[in-house]
């Protein structure tokens, strides 16, 4: 069960045709390894975590890719940041080959400065992450990522989609998250899920925090995991962790960056396109993966969390991870995701802007909503002549609230 395909398999089969490499990177652990390996089994495939690999390559970078010019996977190459540099002369030789590089890494700060100054126009990155719900069930991409484009003045082609799942399956993918390794092991053996998310901040910190960031306290780092568990969905006051914490308020936005840079959190930026309000510009976070926030919180079942504060922000968090995700799965580009409040606090859970338009997103986890509570949309669709906007909500069914609001449940996307 540990090869269920992923939906990032078919967007890098078609950008190794345009490129002459790609670079696939996010968390550790979310299955980065294993997607290359499958796509490309007959590469050359070299992990620079270990030391043998490592010294292979770093000993005399010109000398290895004379011998390995094409076909050639490289594992963790944040490990080794020269390799980016190597790379761009190897590939100028010969320009018009596409396919013949791989990269992964972990490490976000590091690899991406390679990527975008030294290897800019040859590679294609792709974000990972861990399974998206449609994944881990063995379902295809929801139609709705083909659809949602394609809208102009009709809202009918929403109104014909069929479901992608059920709602237990849904609240499962919720409270668990989506890290392949605990979910698929954990089918069998119940207590591997909770022993592997024991382990994974001792692991991150280890592989990736002390060696990217040697100066750190990891005593203040790991205090500041916790602490921000409970302001995951929040916009954070830095000024108030810092107290909590006893840092300054520099440090906590210094840890922000990283834990962003590293993909467990996402700094979500304010929309701050609309000229007729005064918008709120402080970055919204939250946990990108739940499973991780509810083990963090001590929350042992769905029930416990759905009794739990946290509650509605975490439905949230997930839904609008889901459908990045879901938008990341295509060829698409220029796709911003925003969150959106004013200085009155009328708040909008998800801005998407993109060359097909401005889609608003509001998001709540129960069944039935007030049809007063969707001001806020209503008047920023009027503010920016959006086209339309979406109620994400657990109701039965796909339902016009208005003439430019839809109800779409989140098992949908």
């Amino acid at each position: 069960m540990m090869d269920k395909k992923r939906l990032l398999e078919d967007k890098a089969e078609k950008l190794l045709k345009l490129f002459p490499a790609i670079a696939i990177i996010g968390s550790r652990q979310c299955g980065k390894s294993t997607l290359v390996k499958k796509i490309r089994s007959d590469w050359a495939y070299y992990d620079l975590e270990r030391p043998d690999h490592y010294q292979l390559i770093s000993s005399d970078p010109l000398g290895f890719f004379s011998r390995r010019s094409e076909r050639v996977i490289i594992d963790e190459a944040q490990q080794y940041p020269e390799i980016f540099q190597v790379l761009r002369g190897i590939i100028d030789k010969d320009r018009q080959a596409a396919g013949r590089f791989i990269l992964t890494g972990s490490s976000s700060p590091e690899i991406v400065k390679g990527l975008t100054e030294s290897l800019a126009g040859r590679i294609a990155t792709i974000e990972m992450w861990p399974f998206k719900a449609v994944e881990f069930y063995d379902l295809p991409l929801p139609i709705i990522y083909e659809l949602l484009p394609q809208i102009e003045s009709s809202l009918e082609p929403l109104l014909q989609l069929q479901n992608s799942l059920d709602i237990n399956q849904l609240y499962d993918h919720w409270f668990f998250g989506g890290y392949p390794e605990p979910r698929i092991k954990s089918l069998e053996v119940t207590e591997f899920y909770g022993l592997w998310m024991d382990e994974y901040f001792s692991d991150y910190i280890r592989r990736d925090i002390q060696r990217l960031f040697p100066r750190i306290n990891v005593y203040k780092f790991r205090l500041f995991i916790q602490a921000l568990s409970h302001y995951s969905g929040s916009i954070i006051n830095h000024s108030q962790l810092a107290r909590a914490l006893d840092v300054s308020s520099v440090t906590i936005k210094e840890y922000l960056e990283i834990f962003h840079a590293t993909f467990i959190w996402r700094n979500l930026r304010s929309y701050e396109k609309n000229t007729l309000k005064k918008v709120q510009k402080m970055a919204k976070g939250y946990f990108r993966d739940q499973g991780i926030l509810h083990h963090q919180l001590k929350i042992n079942s769905i029930d416990e969390l759905l009794l739990h504060p946290i509650a509605g922000t975490s439905f949230e968090a997930f839904v609008i991870e889901e459908i990045i995700r879901g938008f990341q799965s295509t060829l698409l580009s220029g796709l911003d995701f925003n969150y959106y409040r004013t200085r009155d606090k009328s708040e909008i859970d998800l801005i998407i802007d993109a060359p097909f338009g401005l889609i608003p997103i509001e998001i709540k986890l129960g069944h039935q909503i007030d049809k007063r509570r969707l001001t806020a949309l209503n008047v920023f669709i009027e503010d920016t002549h959006a086209k339309f906007g979406i109620l994400v909500n657990n109701a039965e069914q796909i339902e016009m609230l208005s003439d430019t609001v839809v109800q779409i449940p989140a098992r949908y996307f």
